[in-house]
């Protein structure tokens, strides 16, 4: 019997350029470290991944180029709104995604930071680079669908 998943589950920001732009295969869930004030915003969904990447440097995982805004009630000891976050994952996750980084053409982009059970995580996934082609295809078979799914609509 499977596990029954109890949780509350909070999107705080989600990256829907990553998959125009990109190829998402296997996707980690990370924990984050932020501060008292980056908490509070984040959980005002105060965040922007557009530009953002993970990266492993000297068997650490970090999250860069995320901007996550001051919060407003804060005091005046806030840090910058963009600076890299450092990525909570396994020893054995960060050796996997450092081994896959190498290959050639691929990184690590965030999809979405969300709270699961009152924590803040992050969702990175292995990503390749989309050609312009592959983006009209794409967008091409995603209209086709679309189309589909009104139609079935109208039938119904």
């Amino acid at each position: 019997m499977a596990a029954k998943e109890d949780y509350n589950f909070k999107i705080l920001s989600a990256n829907r350029k990553a998959s125009h732009d990109y190829f998402l295969s296997d996707r980690f869930e990370c924990g984050m470290v932020l501060t008292g004030t980056e908490v509070k915003a984040a959980k005002d969904a105060k965040i922007q991944l557009v530009d953002a990447y993970a990266n492993i440097l000297e068997g650490e995982a970090w999250l860069l180029n995320a901007h996550i805004s001051a919060y407003s009630h804060g005091n005046g000891h806030t840090p910058p709104p963009v600076r890299n976050r450092k990525l909570l994952l396994h020893k054995r996750e960060i050796e996997k995604l450092q081994a896959i980084t190498r290959e050639r053409g691929l990184s690590l982009i965030p999809t979405k930071i969300y709270m699961k059970n009152g924590k803040i995580k992050c969702e990175i996934a292995v990503a390749k680079g989309k050609k312009l082609h592959d983006k009209r295809a794409t967008e091409k078979a995603k209209t086709a669908e679309d189309e589909a799914r009104a139609e079935m609509r109208r039938r119904a």
